[in-house]
């Protein structure tokens, strides 16, 4: 959300796909099916509930296609994040496979793709091919969240699509600073603060009492676009 970024991400997978010589499979924006599915879960935090539903939502619509083409296998580049909660994104691709267990598909691909290693392999590969950087994980509320959060440090808001992004670089271009972004430290520490945003929930006054804490505390990264990483996902 909006339709504008995931049209983009899905151009990215598309070219991608392309120069692997792979097929694109387009199992569609199901935005409704979203809403309904994340319903009273508006002001959860990051890697909470919501995303729980999100990463099943995926991995059921994958299951399904592997189930009824007769693939033994699935997996997802969501797990080689380290935005995200790699044992959440793997407990929702090892349900989706058991709804087929009796089938073909028995295998949900797990690894510890987030290492340091393959991080820094993720983004070498991400900068040869001058990959779209995202600036939030791609939800509405993540959206919603994460510009509150910059406008309470100072920094300017996301930007969906364009030639410049709302902080730091538009398009991958360097492994080493690109995986800098991605640091244990620069994750937990984001994550750390979302939580505390989060427990505010619909209370306007008690989320703008959260977001007062930061501010001042990062005003550099407007300029610089590097230390927290928050545009990076």
């Amino acid at each position: 959300h909006p339709r504008k970024e995931y049209e983009i991400r899905k151009e990215e997978n598309k070219l991608f796909c392309q120069h692997l010589n792979i097929r694109f499979i387009d199992c569609d924006y199901d935005v409704e099916n979203w809403y309904q599915r994340v319903k009273g879960m508006e002001f959860d935090p990051e890697r909470g509930r919501r995303c729980t539903e999100c990463f099943d939502m995926r991995m059921e619509r994958t299951a399904l296609y592997a189930h009824e083409h007769g693939f033994d296998a699935i997996a997802t580049t969501n797990s080689t994040s380290r935005w995200e909660d790699m044992k959440q994104v793997d407990e929702s691709g090892v349900r989706a496979v058991q709804r087929y267990n009796n089938g073909t598909l028995k295998y949900y691909w797990a690894a510890n793709w987030q290492s340091d290693r393959l991080t820094m392999r993720k983004y070498e590969i991400s900068a040869a091919h001058k990959f779209y950087k995202q600036e939030y994980c791609g939800c509405s509320y993540s959206l919603r969240d994460s510009n509150d959060w910059r406008k309470a440090n100072g920094i300017p808001p996301i930007r969906i699509g364009g030639e410049t992004a709302g902080l730091g670089e538009r398009t991958f271009t360097d492994p080493l600073v690109d995986a800098a972004e991605e640091s244990q430290q620069v994750v937990d520490e984001f994550f750390a603060q979302a939580k505390e945003i989060a427990e505010a929930g619909r209370n306007r006054k008690e989320r703008k009492k959260k977001l007062a804490m930061y501010k001042d505390r990062r005003k550099k990264d407007a300029n610089d676009g590097i230390v927290d990483g928050i545009n990076n996902w």
